[in-house]
Order: structure tokens, then sequence, then C-alpha cells
């Protein structure tokens, strides 16, 4: 184990259960590290813990479409790694540095920590629906193993999915296992230019209820995109079916290209890089529009993406505000905004938590507050 400034930095999981429960002991709170580019965590007491050097793929399978990589592993590096076989991360985890102004790298244990779940959500699901297993070390240093390297052997009590999106409060990840799938050969996206919100959300509900597998549905500035990805005949099929149906648009095509890099703007929220406050709010779709005419009253910029299940604001407004407009808003950019950054839960969900972070956390050391402060 080695420390810097005051800074934890253990080499291996070894270290890192040493570390762990003599915090635990010591009740020593710890705020935990990985490339840094997911969430702000400045505001938490404690002693920063990164866990970047607990790194390296394990074990890389293309023709059992299995991944296995210790959690401090870059994203961009196994990304590469991936396209290099013709696969890649379904999940398309976003990265956020340009968002937060993150100087590290993402690693896959950060995206797994956040169930960091990019515009394919719609159509692959979520960063949590593509995990195999993971190994983890709780508050008091016991190291964890659950789930298994392929689908038919996660068996028990999934405690893969409560880790993912627990956002280090849990555990400290070491080590995943996840399933990975072929990318696509083509892809292709449409644009409908000078729409609304109201318009773009009728245009996404009557494109993702036709069976041509719509795996993006974003709007930004007055344009909806819908992105179609699969082999070369496919995208083509698809892409003139739906031209058909939407014919009454002007419709802008984009190729493959092209599309590559709009949904890679569109996954990392580029368009709202800045200073202001920046929140995330989960929707029913059938529920956006009007959510979204109360956000503009606000005075900030709004894009919609998940087919309008997920919305970004950017700019004024009271915590109270806001989640009184969408009670499930997370502050992913403070930007001055001072109170809690992810949603208050429901009082039965609030035991609920509290009791697995007494059962995996009892000396409360892991990110304490925050996802209650």
């Amino acid at each position: 184990m080695t420390t810097i400034i005051d800074q934890l930095a253990p080499a291996d999981e070894a270290e890192l259960s040493e570390i762990l429960t003599a915090a635990s002991g010591d009740r020593q709170p710890l705020r935990i590290l990985g490339g840094g580019t997911r969430t702000e965590t400045a505001h938490i007491a404690g002693t920063p813990l990164d866990v970047s050097a607990i790194s390296g793929v394990v074990t890389y399978e293309p023709g059992e479409m299995t991944l296995i990589a210790r959690a401090g592993t870059p994203l961009p590096e196994i990304e590469a790694m991936l396209e290099a076989e013709g696969q890649s991360l379904a999940f398309e985890p976003p990265d956020l540095r340009g968002v937060l102004g993150g100087r590290g790298i993402p690693t896959i244990g950060g995206a797994i920590a956040a169930n960091a779940s990019g515009p394919r959500r719609i159509r692959t699901g979520a960063c949590r629906d593509h995990l195999l297993g993971l190994r983890f070390v709780d508050g008091p240093g016991r190291i964890l193993r659950n789930g298994g390297r392929v689908m038919k052997n996660v068996t028990g009590l999934d405690l893969s999915r409560l880790l993912c999106g627990s956002h280090g409060t849990l555990g400290v990840l070491t080590e995943v296992a996840i399933k990975t799938l072929p990318h696509a050969q083509a892809r292709a996206t449409l644009g409908f230019h000078g729409i609304d919100e109201l318009r773009a959300l009728g245009i996404f509900s009557k494109a993702l209820a036709t069976p041509y597998e719509v795996s993006g549905a974003a709007f930004l500035d007055g344009t909806a995109w819908l992105r179609i990805e699969g082999l070369p005949p496919q995208v083509e099929y698809r892409q003139q079916r739906l031209l058909e149906m939407f014919g009454a648009h002007d419709i802008q095509t984009l190729d493959g290209a092209a599309t590559r890099e709009l949904w890679r703007g569109l996954r990392d929220v580029a368009h709202f890089a800045g200073d202001l406050p920046l929140w995330r709010i989960l929707v029913k779709p059938t529920d956006a529009a009007a959510i979204v005419a109360r956000l503009h009253d606000l005075g900030g910029q709004v894009s919609l993406d998940w087919g309008g299940g997920l919305i970004w604001y950017c700019g004024p407004g009271e915590a109270s505000s806001l989640r009184q407009i969408a009670p499930h808003a997370t502050l992913v950019r403070r930007g001055g905004v001072p109170g809690p950054a992810f949603p208050p839960e429901a009082p039965a969900i609030t035991r609920l938590s509290q009791e697995l972070r007494r059962r995996f956390d009892p000396a409360g050391i892991l990110n304490p507050g925050l996802m209650d402060s």
C-alpha cells in the first residue's frame, strides 16, 4: 500500500481489504476514487481512496462474448480491445469528462458503480443487464464474489445488480465480468429538424413501436434523431421503411461516420459542457412533455434521450423546484446548487437502503453522505 499526499492507493485487492479493515475499525470515512469522471465527490468528507491501480484485463473470450477485468481498467483500453474483435459494450457507457471537467480516465468499475448507460439502453438494456458477476470488498474488508462468467452460472442472490448503481456506498469493486456483443456493421441516423419536444416525443413513440429496432431516440436543439444499427441490408431496409412512415417530414439522413460522431456527443452530453448546474431526470416518456414545459419556465435548456425517458436539464433552478417538477432528478454538476445530489427516496426504500448499508458497511465509511446529502 502507498500513501500519496494523504491519499490511499492500494495496488491490489488484498491491500484494499487491509485498508478497509483498518478504516472500518477506526471509523475513518473514505472517498472512493477510480477515474474520477462519474460523480462529483469533492464535497464528501473522508480520505481519498484511489483504486485505479487495481487494473488489467483478467480474461477476454471473444467466442464466449465474455470479458473479465479489474475495476480500475480504463474504459478506452477495453473498448479498443473489443473493437479489434468486432465487439463492444452494448450498454454504451457515457464519458462525462466534458461535463464534469474530469482529468482522469473513465474506468470499467466506475461505469458499473454508476450503472452508466448510454442511448442504446432503449434497445439493449442498462449497464446492469450486461453484468454477469463481480468481486468487491465491503466496509469491514471482506472480499466477496457474486455471479459467474456466463449467464447460466448466475444463481443465488444477485448482489451484482445491487452493487451496480450503488456508487461505492456498499462496497468497492475490484473485478467485473461483463457480457459483450458484436458491434454494428452498419449504422444510419434520421434527423427531423425544426420541431419541438412534443412533436419529437410523438415521433419517438411511433418509431419505437415498430419492428425496425431503433437503437437511439434523442432530441436536441429543435431536432429529433433516430438511430438504426445492424447488418448493412438490415439498416438499408429499416431506414427506407422509416422514411416512408414519416414521409410528411423533411428528413435528413446521416451515414455511418456521421452517425458515430453525432451519437458519441449525445451519449456524453457534450452539448451541456460548462459550469451551469446540470440535472439528469428519469421520467415516464408519457410524462416527458408536461415536465419539459415546466422546466422551460425555469429558464434553462433541455435535451432528451431514451425516447423521452431521460431528460437533461442545464440551467438555473433550486433543487426543491426541480424535484417538485421531477421527483427523480439527480444533480450531476452542482454549479453552485447546494443540497442533496440524489433524489429523496420513498420511506420504504430508505429503510431498505439503510439496512443494506448496515449489512455491507456497518461503520459507515464508504462514500458517506454521497447518496443522501
